[in-house]
């Protein structure tokens, strides 16, 4: 049963990145897919998404807006799309995409526009989020689209479908770095090259309450799999995570999802902003951001 739209509400939401604090492959499945496990967290920085009523069309802008690729491979009208066919009638509108992430970029910035817009079609049409119809567009739209759904803290598993319950994270002081190289998520997984079954150990267990030391103690201890391929695809990953750990006060370095974003993680605001200068004074036409966690 649908809800009624609340006029008063603004047809406007921020799709925040996207961060694999760890992300284990233990192995590929028989379907093609890889089994996954991954912590994931999301930035405070991200792209914006706005709908007017009417038409269903697609303006995009903002600093990364030329790298977005056309209308028939943005995942916002492809979401859009996959909704009206489970829902007769709905409501749709003239998106606007104000695009600040860095794409193709681990930092699941298409999957988090989508989970947007998903997001504000449900405003629209008085749909529950959590609704079937919303929950089979996400999965249908892209693997990630479904975490991206609340942008809450949570394990992720499976080929990304299999989502625990939304964790409490103390935030995380962290600096994200792209160096400007696109890296594609299936090249990466077929230069890992990892057969059928289980190849590598599980993930380590959450708490359910974590303070800040532990919870980097957590992500210390974890990885990411697919670092060693995507660096071999793409060396400037492996010059990111080097110039991160170089900072002061850097606790973990690690790469985010299939890259080429590699994150930081710091004691407070002020060490995040001082190895985000530090890194842009190095290398000043990457992309670089000191942003929470959480």
């Amino acid at each position: 049963m649908r809800r009624p739209l609340v006029a008063a509400q603004p047809l406007a939401t921020r799709a925040p990145a996207k961060v694999n604090l760890t992300l284990h492959v233990l192995g590929r499945r028989p379907d093609g897919y890889h089994e996954l496990e991954s912590l994931v967290a999301f930035a405070g920085t991200g792209d914006d998404l706005s709908l007017e009523p009417g038409a269903l069309s697609l303006s995009v802008s903002g600093p990364t807006a030329n790298a977005a690729g056309g209308e028939a491979d943005n995942l916002v009208l492809k979401a859009a799309r996959a909704l009206a066919r489970r829902v007769p009638g709905l409501r749709t509108g003239a998106f606007h995409l104000t695009k600040r992430l860095p794409v193709a970029a681990g930092l699941g910035g298409g999957s988090a526009d989508a989970a947007a817009a998903l997001r504000l079609l449900a405003r629209l049409n008085g749909l529950a989020l959590d609704g079937p119809a919303i929950l089979s567009a996400a999965s249908d739209t892209g693997a990630d689209v479904p975490v991206c759904l609340e942008s809450r803290a949570r394990m992720m598993a499976g080929a990304g479908e299999v989502l625990g319950p939304p964790l409490r994270l103390p935030p995380l002081f962290a600096v994200l770095a792209n160096p400007g190289v696109p890296v594609a998520t299936a090249a990466v997984f077929q230069a890992l090259g990892r057969g059928e079954g289980g190849t590598a150990s599980p993930h380590r267990a959450i708490a359910p309450a974590l303070d800040r030391p532990r919870l980097v103690a957590v992500v210390a201890g974890g990885r990411n799999d697919l670092e060693t391929a995507a660096i071999a695809l793409a060396p400037a990953i492996g010059e990111a995570l080097a110039l991160m750990r170089e900072t002061q006060g850097c606790r973990v370095a690690r790469m985010s999802g299939s890259g080429a974003t590699v994150f930081g993680v710091f004691d407070d605001r002020d060490a995040a902003a001082a190895a985000a200068g530090a890194i842009r004074r190095a290398r000043p036409q990457w992309w670089i951001k000191p942003t929470r966690l959480r």
